[in-house]
Formats: structure tokens, sequence, C-alpha cells
């Protein structure tokens, strides 16, 4: 590894400046040890985000394009592409609003039901502000002005196989009704470069069943090294945000009318993919 990089990646884990940017994040509804209704700790973020900021700076070396367009305050509601096997996206993108948006904001992710049945990785996610994506838990913390990230993919996303990267899969719907019910403006986001971190040649849906989980991605790497096939490549990530969208409707109102509404937010973040996809010069570099 060349000794410059490596000196840098020392700076970066050993910067002061990166976990004090935390001490800057509203710490609202916090109990007395520290601690959200949801289990988020500002305290525990502060120690592991030198850690991500290494992968965010030096291993991904996220490009991030119009961050000055997210609210730093008020609630809002981050609609993403999703995509890479493991949600790293969804942790860059988390990163990309501590280290890169000024004043420092924190996203609270909803996350799929199979995640809070997974030990100890569970408790690692709660911790970082990682929520159960119900509509309960997102209209609480939208209630409380809290800033969400949301991929309407869901799991067909993160596991899509590699003759379809780039392809947004459908779009659920509660994001849209809950952006209407509580007057919240959705910011379309893309990520471009999580696609080519794992190829995922095939879903084993026979493994899946077995350990419980929506997808079981089989990469090139899987029949040597099992699991760690898995294991992200070092692409260049970028992250593009699109203008805020204020949509106005029933959030009640039937499934044809949500869905013209969600085309709309949907065909944004496609613009932004083609957009990513024709700023990078390639996809490590």
């Amino acid at each position: 590894m060349n000794p410059g990089l490596i000196e840098r990646i020392l700076e970066t884990a050993r910067d002061p400046a990166i976990a004090a940017r935390i001490d800057r994040v509203s710490k609202a509804n916090l109990n007395a040890y520290g601690f959200d209704p949801f289990g988020y700790s500002p305290d525990y973020v502060k120690k592991i985000l030198p850690i991500v900021a290494v992968f965010y700076r030096h291993y991904f070396r996220v490009t991030v394009h119009h961050i000055e367009r997210v609210p730093t305050v008020g609630r809002t509601l981050l609609i993403a592409n999703h995509s890479g096997q493991l949600p790293v996206d969804g942790a860059m993108l988390g990163a990309s609003l501590l280290l890169d948006l000024e004043p420092p904001r924190m996203i609270r992710a909803m996350v799929e039901r199979w995640v809070p049945t997974l030990p100890v990785v569970s408790t690692f996610m709660a911790r970082c502000g990682q929520v159960l994506g119900t509509p309960e838990n997102c209209r609480a913390l939208l209630e409380d002005e809290e800033c969400i990230l949301a991929f309407p993919e869901g799991s067909a996303g993160i596991s899509k196989t590699w003759d379809k990267r780039y392809q947004l899969q459908p779009f659920g719907y509660g994001f849209m009704r809950l952006a209407l019910e509580t007057q919240t403006p959705i910011v379309p986001v893309a990520v471009v470069g999580a696609e080519e971190q794992a190829i995922n040649l095939f879903d084993w849906k026979a493994a899946a069943r077995l350990v419980g989980a929506p997808a079981f991605p089989v990469t090139p790497f899987t029949p040597f090294v099992g699991p760690l096939g898995l294991l992200p490549m070092p692409v260049h990530y970028h992250i593009l945000f699109g203008e805020p969208m204020h949509l106005v409707g029933d959030a009640d109102d039937e499934d044809g009318r949500i869905g013209r509404l969600v085309r709309q937010v949907k065909h944004a973040i496609g613009a932004l993919v083609d957009e990513g996809l024709a700023l990078r010069k390639g996809v490590f570099i």
C-alpha cells in the first residue's frame, strides 16, 4: 500500500474534528442514558464515525453532488435507489450528511424487517440510528422533524443481479403516503457505484430461505470464500442529490393517483442516476 495513503488514512482516523461533528447534531428526545426511543446513541456514532470516514474518503472515495439541496432542518424524506448486496450505500449516504453537509445532519434510515432478527448487527444498526421501516416509526420520526432515508425498491433493489444494474425496480407506495400525510418534502437521491461493488450472478433462493434473508446473492468469489464474496470492492461512489419535491395530494387516495406521484420521484432518481453515470470516468476512478 502507498505510504502516503496509509498516512492519510491514519490522519482521518485520528482527526478529532470528524468525531466532533456529531456534537453539532441535534440531541433531542434522548433519555438520561443518551439513547432515543429507538436505541439511537449519538455517543456511539461519535466513536465509529472516524472509521466510517476512512471508508468514505479513502476506500470508496465518495464524491457528492448538490448536497446543498438537502434541507438542514425540518422533516425531510431522502428517497434513493438501492444496490450493492450489502447496505453500504445507506452508510455512505449517512456519512455524506455528517461529513459534507453544513451543518451536519443525522440520517435515520428505514431498514427491512429481517434486520432486527440479526444478532449483534441489529443492535449496531439501532445505535447508529437505523429504524425498522414501519409507517408508525417513520411517522413518529417525521413528527420529530428528523431526516429519513428510505429505499422504496426494498430488497429487490439491493439484491439486483448484474444484468439489471442501474435499472430501478418497482417502488413501494408507503413513502409517498407518509410524505403527503405529514407534508414532508422529498429529496430524490441517486447512488452510482454501488452496483459494481459486488457482482451478483444470481439469487440462491434456497439458501436465502435457510438463513431467513430476503435474498442470497452469489458472486464470482462465493465458491472460493463463501459469504466473504459479498465484501465490496473499492469502487468510486458518486452520490447525487436532487431538488426537494413538495408534492401535494390525499394520503388516502387510490393507488392509481399515488402511483403517478411515485413515478415522478422515480423519474427524478432515474435522471440523477443517468447524470452520475455520465459524470464518472470509470468504476474505480
